[in-house]
């Protein structure tokens, strides 16, 4: 259960009960314009997140292999959003949870993300198989490079 919702809107209103309690109208003025300072920060982190994120093509990273490094479970959306400074591109019908997002680089490796309630819960790299008439020619050079 998403205990966010419910333990948000009451830390809120202890914040302004105490705050009376300790400075009279004062308190409750100040925590107000506090939480409005709150709100236009995470208002201004959320503009200028998409502000990147549009200058960029849908789904594309720079690099798959150092977002999947940098990935840590538990972290929101729009925190991935800052990181690859590009909208995922969704993977399931929209409006279900949980939500699948795939980020994909120049090198067609890409990284596919789970969110469960706007968090990340898990992630997977896929980067492409080399082809198989390459393998030997790669084995081939690496050997004669030993050799010598």
């Amino acid at each position: 259960m998403n205990f966010r919702k419910y333990l948000i809107p009451i830390g809120i209103a202890c914040l302004f009960i105490a705050s009376y309690n300790a400075w009279g109208w004062q308190g409750p003025i100040t925590v107000a314009g506090g939480l409005v300072m709150w709100g236009l920060l995470h208002y201004t982190r959320l503009m200028n997140v998409m502000q990147k994120a549009n200058k960029s093509p849908i789904g594309y990273v720079g690099s798959a292999v150092m977002l999947n490094a940098k990935l840590r479970p538990g972290v929101n959306l729009l925190h991935v959003l800052a990181m690859t400074r590009s909208l995922g591109e969704l993977q399931t019908p929209e409006g279900t949870d949980p939500e699948i997002f795939r980020w994909t680089d120049g090198t067609q490796s890409f990284v596919t993300c789970e969110f469960v309630n706007g968090r990340l819960v898990r992630w997977e790299l896929k980067r492409p198989e080399t082809p198989v008439e390459e393998a030997p020619a790669i084995e081939m050079e690496a050997n004669s490079s030993a050799q010598s």
